[in-house]
């Protein structure tokens, strides 16, 4: 068979140093032989410093993704230290009007929102003058409660920018539906904005605004039940 019908190619010398390990061994000077570019410039190095300097890259790399992973670690410790602080002034909180400020000074102090505002509706009777049932119109309602998740993005003119202290610096908003549980109607709208367009954006996560929505519709719904409670508390004996 003439050689030159398969030549040999470079998967089957490959194939073969794979395969014969000691080849090298038993061929030490090939090895030394070797040169290859240092991948920095044209300069040749020898295989041993060519290998040395890709594992010197390939450290410096997981280096910086170690460094990567704490700095998370450190940030993930550090967001939820502020939830668990936000959660206890909530159960702190003794009077049930007295939640929806409490969510709002929360939500301002412990995660540097520049702004928020929040609004309920289909609570207890006993709470239809407080200012976080008024001024809610039908149509925000029906916003809301068409919500699936959270709103991320720039301020569109929606209503409830004008619960908000100062709707005019709203740049950016996240807008977060309440439900007291998961299986119930969407019972409240929360706001958050900031001056900076960018700060809440549409292709930003929006799991850690879930979790918030979800822990101040719980709370919230004490201004139902509380409301009942004194109502009955009231009620005169027979």
């Amino acid at each position: 068979m003439n050689p030159t019908e398969h030549p040999i190619t470079e998967d089957d010398i490959a194939n073969f140093l794979a395969n014969t390990p000691d080849f090298f061994e038993r061929h030490a000077e090939v090895l030394a032989a070797v040169q290859l570019s240092s991948g920095h410039g044209t300069r040749a190095v020898s295989l041993q410093e060519r290998q040395a300097s890709m594992l010197r890259e390939k450290i410096k790399g997981l280096e910086t993704r170690v460094v990567d992973m704490i700095r998370h670690g450190q940030e993930n410790v550090s967001i939820a230290d502020k939830l668990q602080s936000w959660t206890r002034r909530l159960l702190q909180t003794a009077q049930a009007r007295e939640l929806p400020a409490a969510i709002v000074a929360g939500i301002t102090t412990e995660f540097q929102i520049p702004q928020a505002a929040i609004k309920v509706w289909r609570v207890n009777g006993i709470f239809s003058d407080e200012s976080f049932v008024s001024g809610v119109s039908d149509d925000a309602q029906t916003f809301a409660e068409s919500l699936s998740a959270p709103y991320c993005g720039v301020n569109s003119g929606f209503e409830a920018i004008g619960w908000l202290p100062d709707p005019t610096t709203a740049m950016s908003v996240a807008l977060i539906p309440l439900r007291p549980a998961a299986d119930e109607p969407v019972s409240g709208l929360l706001v958050l904005a900031s001056p900076d367009s960018a700060r809440f954006h549409p292709d930003m996560g929006t799991d850690f605004l879930e979790r918030l929505g979800e822990l101040a519709g719980a709370a919230l719904s004490r201004l139902r039940v509380q409301g009942k409670a004194h109502q009955a508390h009231q009620a005169p004996m027979h």
